[in-house]
């Protein structure tokens, strides 16, 4: 007890002197001492306490009177503190109203002299900014009176001069963002000036062609009164005479009429009266000034090509009368007397290459248009007429400076246009002569039947002479009727030509040209037309053969007669020739083509009625029916074809058999075909017996050998390869050019063999308990895998 003691006191003074922190190892202490230790602890630590507060408690009663003390003093200075915090706050507000007015004062002053500051900055700035204004606004008053271009001049002063000086000013910002837009606004403006120009000369250039041409007639019909006063024949190039209407680079001159009945002055309005060119220099002016004078020159160019478009587009009845066509000529004339006058009071506007690259344009659109409209001018006067506007336009344009040659050509192209008329005409003419024929050959009775073909007809056959009547010519009606209508054709040709007072070797020429059309195109289209018709059938077929084969030989009598009727001279005579023997030619190659076509079709039909018994047992010892009606129908039809050259008897006869061949083999390996018995295929080669009987007998003269068999070698060696059964014969030998089945396919005979195993399985139900059908069975097994070995050979070497 007396030990433990001491170390209580040791641990009190370690917590008294010991941060709160590490109290925790000395408290556990405690609890680790001797037992009861804890209690002895804490009446250690209450005494400890009762000593601590009894210090306290002395140190408190010595202190007490110097704290009451200190307390009273300072109650005492309370008051005191009172009076001058009153004092301090009542002197700071006097010195916060009296600074008040220093501060208004002060702050006046300020403001003065920031004004008087921002007045000078603001003069001086003003100095530099009235000029501005007043030539922006000069600028707007020149706007409001439309002289622009003066106004393009005072905004080159703004730009360049006084801009520059103030632009870090918004207002002067905005300007220069304004000027851009009122140079558009000027150019707009310059622009609409300028379409209501265009309008303009659009509206009035038929009343300035008009005059010109008016000009160009009266000087014609003077030159004529002259030159038939003097009797000089100037002849069809009396155009080349003419001297140039206009007398200025302005505009039309004034020029006196020359009228037939009386003779009076009268003034011609010039271009310059009809129409104000003023707005094309104004605007052209502005352009150059704002530097965009390429691009205005662009713009007129371009719409003046939109114009001459609108102007060369003629009205669709423009054909009915001449008048149509003396307004089309009018506005013509016009655009380009109004273009040439640009071109002489401008520079660099209008040049002479983009005249003449318009005219060129023009020239062709106008003979496009003639040549279209003319064709349905089916009035003689009208024609003439037109012929007569034609001259007339094309010395009115060639007083201009413009060239007309081709316009004069034109004239000579015409009669062309009048022949296609014909040529519409004569391709009825011949369809209803085609319509009509019966295509047999045209009997004949008597000597005066035969001589009345003969005159329609050159046609001279010395074998036929020699028969009796009554007999028959080789073609049919329609050859001696096509023959008259061609003749009349030449005749309704040549009156035309005739007009154009042409050189007889010229109408010559005209002539041969306008009948190898007719030839060449209208007949031509007219017999393939009649070639692919339904109804035409093979016997017409041959017979369109023949008759084309005399209408070729009666070529040279349609030279004849067009040299006649031309009266030129055979020596004389070097100009086109008829090459009417290609339409007759091509007219057969396409009825020689519709009867093979024709033959294969009716082919193709026999085939369709075939009906095979694929099952049968065994045949039935006798070629199908189907089959010998096809032979009998091929043996009438290769009779007929005695009369057709030989080469295309023996071609149609080959091309038959190969179709007839190729149709039965196809029917062998049909997909839908699944089974074959060897009955049908006995069957099958009795029917194939029978195309090699009809092949062998020559039913066309002049093939050589077994020529024709040769078409049915496929099927001979394929039939016979599964007749006698010789496949061993067959794959030792395959790919030997000596092979007795070279011409079997190894693909076709495994199809065909494929279809006979089909058949083998299913009516040999119990094969399989015959030695002899089980020997067959594997038989078929063994050649199918080689036949697909080498079949699958071939398709990796291909």
């Amino acid at each position: 007890m007396a030990e433990s003691l001491p170390e209580h006191d040791r641990i009190l003074q370690e917590i008294e002197s010991t941060d709160t922190a590490c109290v925790g190892p000395t408290l556990r202490s405690v609890y680790d001492d001797q037992p009861n230790a804890h209690q002895r602890f804490m009446e250690k630590l209450d005494a400890c306490i009762r000593n601590h507060d009894r210090e306290i408690e002395k140190m408190c009663n010595f202190h007490h009177q110097g704290f009451v003390d200190a307390i009273t003093e300072l109650l005492k200075v309370r008051a005191d503190a009172e009076k001058l915090k009153v004092q301090v706050t009542d002197t700071n507000r006097r010195l916060q109203d009296a600074g008040k007015e220093v501060i208004a004062q002060t702050e006046g002053i300020i403001r003065c002299r920031v004004q008087q500051r921002n007045i000078t900055t603001v003069v001086e700035k003003l100095q530099l900014c009235l000029p501005v204004l007043e030539m922006y606004s000069k600028l707007k008053e020149q706007m409001n009176v439309k002289r622009y271009y003066s106004a393009l001049k005072t905004m080159e002063q703004l730009e360049n001069l006084y801009l520059p000086r103030v632009s870090q000013y918004r207002f002067c910002q905005i300007m220069i963002e304004n000027l851009p837009k009122l140079r558009e606004e000027i150019k707009e403006i310059s622009m609409s000036d300028l379409k209501d120009f265009l309008e303009s000369i659009r509206k009035h250039s038929d009343k300035i062609g008009e005059t010109a041409m008016k000009q160009a007639q009266q000087q014609k019909t003077f030159s004529t009164a002259l030159q038939k006063q003097n009797n000089v024949n100037y002849g069809r190039n009396m155009h080349l005479g003419k001297s140039r209407i206009w007398e200025s680079k302005n505009e039309i001159t004034l020029k006196r009429t020359f009228e037939e009945e009386d003779e009076h002055e009268e003034e011609v309005l010039t271009a310059q009266d009809l129409v104000d060119f003023s707005p094309v220099y104004r605007c052209l002016h502005i352009y150059s000034v704002l530097g965009d004078g390429e691009i205005f020159e662009n713009y007129y160019r371009k719409q003046r090509r939109k114009q001459a478009r609108l102007v060369l587009q003629p009205q669709s009845s423009m054909h009915e009368t001449v008048e149509g066509y003396r307004r089309y000529f009018s506005q013509i004339v016009g655009f380009f007397v109004v273009e040439d006058h640009i071109l002489h009071v401008t520079q660099g506007l209008v040049t002479r290459t983009y005249t003449d690259e318009l005219w060129n344009m023009a020239l062709s659109k106008i003979i496009a248009v003639l040549r279209t409209h003319s064709s349905y001018c089916s009035d003689p006067d009208l024609v003439l007429e037109l012929k007569n506007l034609i001259v007339v336009f094309a010395d009115t344009l060639q007083g201009y400076g413009f060239p007309v040659n081709r316009l004069f050509d034109l004239l000579f192209e015409i009669r062309d246009q009048y022949n296609e008329t014909l040529l519409k005409k004569w391709s009825g003419l011949f369809r209803d002569i085609f319509e009509a024929d019966n295509y047999s050959p045209i009997p004949v009775a008597n000597e005066e039947e035969y001589k009345i073909v003969i005159s329609k007809f050159p046609f001279q056959d010395p074998e036929l002479d020699k028969q009796c009547f009554p007999k028959k010519l080789p073609m049919s009606q329609s050859v001696p009727q096509i023959y008259i209508q061609v003749k009349e054709f030449i005749y309704a040709s040549l009156k035309f030509s005739e007009s154009l007072h042409r050189s007889s070797t010229e109408i010559d020429d005209m002539l041969r040209k306008s009948t190898n059309l007719l030839l060449t195109r209208t007949l031509s289209s007219c017999l393939q037309n009649l070639i692919k018709k339904p109804h035409i059938g093979l016997t017409e077929l041959v017979q369109i053969i023949i008759n084309t084969t005399h209408l070729e030989q009666a070529c040279k009598y349609l030279e004849d007669f067009i040299t006649n009727i031309t009266s030129i001279s055979q020596v004389t005579v070097h100009t086109a020739r008829l090459y009417g023997l290609s339409t007759f030619k091509d007219a057969r190659h396409g009825a020689e083509g519709e009867i093979y076509t024709k033959l294969n079709q009716k082919i193709d039909e026999f085939i369709q009625i075939a009906d095979y018994d694929w099952t049968m047992s065994e045949s039935d010892g006798r070629a199908s029916g189907y089959l010998m009606d096809l032979i009998n129908f091929l043996r009438s039809t290769f009779q007929v074809f005695t009369h057709l050259p030989g080469k295309v008897a023996q071609t149609a006869c080959m091309s038959a058999c190969q179709h007839l061949s190729t149709s039965l083999m196809q029917m062998l390996l049909d997909s839908e075909l699944k089974q074959i018995s060897m009955g049908a295929i006995q069957q099958f080669n009795l029917d194939v017996i029978q195309c090699e009987l009809f092949a062998s007998s020559e039913p066309v003269p002049g093939f050589q050998g077994d020529t024709l068999q040769l078409a049915f070698i496929d099927l001979r060696q394929l039939l016979d390869l599964f007749m006698v059964w010789d496949w061993s014969t067959y794959l030792a030998d395959y790919g030997q050019s000596t092979s007795k089945y070279l011409r079997v396919n190894p693909s076709t005979a495994l199809t065909l063999l494929e279809k006979m195993k089909d058949t083998s399985k299913k009516n040999n139900i119990f094969a399989q308990f015959r030695k002899n059908d089980r020997d067959k069975q594997k038989l078929i097994e063994t050649v199918v895998k080689q036949l697909r070995s080498l079949v699958n050979g071939m398709s990796q070497h291909t």
